[in-house]
C-alpha cells in the first residue's frame, strides 16, 4: 500500500499534494493477437556500474534487457527491436544493436516471441564534413545489417537512414537504394518512414520537405515491389496523413501506426480499413495494450477506445517537443515499474527530461494503474524527488 500522499513540483516549482493510486489496474498475460499485428518497439537497460561517458559504446544489462522482452512477449505483444526506443543513435551505436539483435532473435526463438529488428546505416557515422559517403557505401551499409537480421530468423525493419537522407540527391536515389534492397531481401520486410519530430536529421526523407512529394515517392517504391513489403510503419504523427496513405497501399502490405498521438484511432479503423501497431508508447503500456487488443480481437471497438483513449494525455506528455527524447521518460516508467532496479540510461539520456516532466509522468502513469506495485513506484518517485532537493 501507498502512505498517502507524495509533494510534485509543477512546471513552476510549485508543490502539490497528489494521492497515489492504491490498487494497480487487473491485468493478466494472453496469447497473440487475432485481428492486429501489435509490435512494442523496446527499450534498452543500462549497466549502471559500467565505467562509462556519454560518448562512450555502450554497456547493456543484458539480463534486464531481456527479461523486459519476455515481459511483453508474455502479454501476447511482439517486440520490434534496435529501432528508436533503443536509443539507436542516440546512445546505441552498431556494435551494440547488432548484440541486441542477436540476442533478442534467440530469445525470442526460444520462447516462441514475435520480433522484428531495425536495419540501418549507423556504421556510417557523421563526421566533422557531415556524410561523406556514396549512395554504394550507403547501400553497402544496409546491406551488411539487412544479413545479420535475416541470419538471426527475424523479420527486418529497413529503417530510414541519417546518411541517406544527408547525401540523397533526389527522389531517385531513394528509389535505386530502397529497391535494390528491396529485391535482394530474402523475405517481405516492413519500410519505416519515421519523421523529423523523432530525428531532425531526417527532415526532407523520400526526396522532399513536401510531405505530398514525399508520400509519392515512398508509394512509388512499395508499388514496385509489393511483394517484398510486409507493410509500412509511419510515424509522421498526422492521423489524416497516415490514413490516406493507407488506403492506397496495395492488397497484402499493412499498415502499421508509429504515430503516438493518435494510435487509438488509428488501430480502432473505419469503415476501409485499419492501422496494425508498431509504437514507442506500447513500451510503458505494454499489459494495457494487450488487454485492449484482445478486446478488439471480440470485435468490441467501443471497449478498446474506453481502454486504449485514457491512455493517449501520458503518450503525448512523453513524446511532446522534443519528441526524440521521450525515450528518457519510456525507460523512467520502466524503472517505477520495476522492470528495472535503478534509472539509468545509455549515453547519459536520463538527464534529457526535467523534473516536474517526470512528476508528471509519474501522476499520469499511476493514474491509469501502469505500476504493478504502487508502493515501489511511490518510493522511487520520492527517492528521485529528494536527489531534486525535493522533500517529502
Amino acid at each position: 500500500m501507498t502512505n498517502g500522499r507524495i509533494q510534485l513540483p509543477d512546471a513552476d516549482g510549485v508543490l502539490r499534494a497528489y494521492t497515489p493510486r492504491a490498487e494497480p489496474l487487473p491485468l493478466t498475460t494472453g496469447s497473440p493477437f487475432t485481428s492486429r499485428t501489435v509490435y512494442s518497439a523496446a527499450h534498452v537497460v543500462a549497466d549502471p556500474y559500467a565505467d562509462t561517458t556519454p560518448d562512450s559504446p555502450a554497456a547493456v544489462d543484458w539480463d534486464a534487457t531481456l527479461a523486459f522482452r519476455r515481459h511483453l512477449w508474455s502479454h501476447g505483444l511482439g517486440v520490434a527491436e534496435a529501432m528508436d526506443t533503443a536509443q539507436r543513435g542516440m546512445g546505441l551505436d552498431w556494435a551494440g544493436a547488432a548484440e541486441l539483435i542477436r540476442r533478442s532473435s534467440a530469445e525470442a526463438k526460444a520462447v516462441g516471441g514475435l520480433i522484428a529488428c531495425g536495419v540501418g546505416t549507423d556504421q556510417l557515422s557523421v563526421t566533422e564534413v557531415g556524410y561523406p559517403y556514396s549512395l554504394d557505401e550507403v547501400r553497402a551499409a544496409y546491406e551488411e545489417q539487412l544479413a545479420l537480421v535475416e541470419e538471426s530468423g527475424s523479420r527486418a525493419i529497413l529503417m530510414a537512414s541519417r546518411a541517406l537522407a544527408a547525401i540523397a540527391k533526389g527522389p531517385e536515389d531513394y528509389l535505386e537504394v530502397y529497391g535494390h534492397l528491396l529485391r535482394q531481401a530474402a523475405e517481405p520486410v516492413v519500410l519505416h518512414w519515421l519523421g523529423p519530430m523523432f530525428d531532425p536529421a531526417l527532415e526532407g526523407y523520400w526526396g522532399s520537405t513536401d510531405l505530398d512529394a514525399a508520400t509519392s515517392t515512398f508509394l512509388e517504391v512499395i508499388a514496385a515491389h509489393p511483394d517484398k513489403v510486409d507493410g509500412i510503419k509511419v510515424s509522421l504523427l498526422d492521423a489524416q496523413r497516415e490514413i490516406d496513405l493507407r488506403r492506397k497501399l496495395p492488397d497484402g502490405v499493412r499498415c502499421y501506426t508509429g504515430d503516438d498521438f493518435n494510435y487509438p484511432e488509428l488501430i480502432a479503423g473505419d469503415d476501409q480499413g485499419f492501422s496494425h501497431a508498431l509504437l514507442g508508447i506500447f513500451d510503458p503500456l505494454g499489459p494495457l495494450a494487450a488487454e485492449a487488443v484482445r478486446v478488439l480481437d471480440t470485435g468490441n471497438t467501443g471497449g478498446f477506445r474506453e481502454l486504449l483513449d485514457p491512455t493517449v494525455e501520458l503518450s503525448r506528455h512523453l513524446f511532446q517537443t522534443p519528441t526524440r527524447f521521450y525515450k528518457t521518460g519510456v525507460v523512467f516508467l520502466a524503472w517505477l515499474a520495476g522492470h528495472q532496479e535503478h534509472f539509468t540510461m545509455v549515453g547519459g539520456l536520463q538527464s534529457s527530461r526535467s523534473l516536474p516532466h517526470f512528476a508528471r509522468a509519474y501522476e499520469l502513469a499511476d493514474g491509469l494503474g501502469l505500476f504493478p506495485d504502487p508502493a515501489l513506484a511511490e518510493a522511487r518517485m520520492k527517492n528521485l524527488l529528494s536527489l531534486y532537493g525535493v522533500n517529502q
